[in-house]
């Protein structure tokens, strides 16, 4: 950091397996990977080229090179790996992982129906290879899923072998644990946070509303994803105590507006 400050929250050293950052590449150039990579490394863990970009993406290659040399980790978009399945192509997928020397993979089935024993079964296989995160949730407006369903589908995939579960909500964060408002479901994720560890859920949040949320509800070292490029600084001054929605959040009692 550039300077001393009190009452910052203390944030794990990477590579960290709590308080990730997931930051979702939309289709950015190799020049704003190179700024990303400058101004916002060292606060990201995990990048996933969003959905099926990685089929159009130029420079697919010297993209991935440039964040694994930087110290994230880089996946492929799970509706990808769907396209894969739906196409009965899940060997084909294997050896795309292996052609980009890709060490991370998310199984998905938010656009189409997977057989959840099935797709635990793909979770099992790919684990021996790679780190998996799984996802659970539909990308569905209009399929609720409830709580008890979520916890067993976290349960068994994590059993499987994920590495951890990312709790859907699309780049719009207006479903699965969000409504179609962006609105927070907030029963659901605290009877998911009373029967599954924080450290195994990564919780997609795109606004910030909703990350500001998560940090109040689970403290500065949540994991957080789908965070736009320029919004990863943002969000870690949010997990910090600097910046007005969480100003207040990690200052002690005695500095809080009540007691002065």
């Amino acid at each position: 950091m550039n300077f001393d400050l009190n009452f910052i929250p203390e944030r794990p050293e990477k590579p960290r397996s709590k308080g990730v950052t997931m930051m979702m590449d939309k289709g950015l150039s190799i020049r704003e990977v190179e700024n990303f990579i400058d101004s916002s490394a060292n606060y990201t863990d995990l990048v996933k080229l969003g959905f099926g970009t990685s089929y159009l993406t130029n420079n697919l290659e010297e993209k991935i090179r440039l964040y694994r040399e930087a110290g994230m980790k880089i996946y492929l978009g799970g509706t990808l790996f769907e396209a894969f399945i739906a196409r009965n192509r899940f060997e084909d997928y294997v050896r795309l992982l292996d052609k980009y020397g890709l060490n991370t993979a998310e199984v998905s089935d938010g656009s189409i129906y997977i057989d959840h024993s099935k797709k635990c079964e793909y979770i099992t296989k790919l684990s021996k290879y790679v780190t998996v995160l799984s996802e659970v949730g539909s990308k569905d407006a209009d399929v609720l899923i409830p709580p008890h369903k979520w916890i067993e589908m976290i349960q068994k995939e994590l059993e499987a072998g994920a590495w951890k579960v990312t709790a859907e909500a699309r780049e719009g964060g207006n479903v699965g644990i969000f409504r179609n408002s962006g609105e927070i479901r907030s029963d659901l994720i605290e009877e998911i946070n009373r029967n599954i560890s924080p450290e195994d859920i990564l919780w997609e949040a795109p606004k910030k509303s909703q990350q500001v949320w998560f940090i109040k509800f689970l403290g500065a070292n949540v994991n957080l994803g789908n965070i736009a490029s320029n919004e990863v600084i943002p969000l870690e001054t949010l997990r910090l105590g600097l910046r007005g929605d969480t100003f207040f959040q990690f200052l002690p009692e005695e500095l809080q507006p009540n007691n002065k």
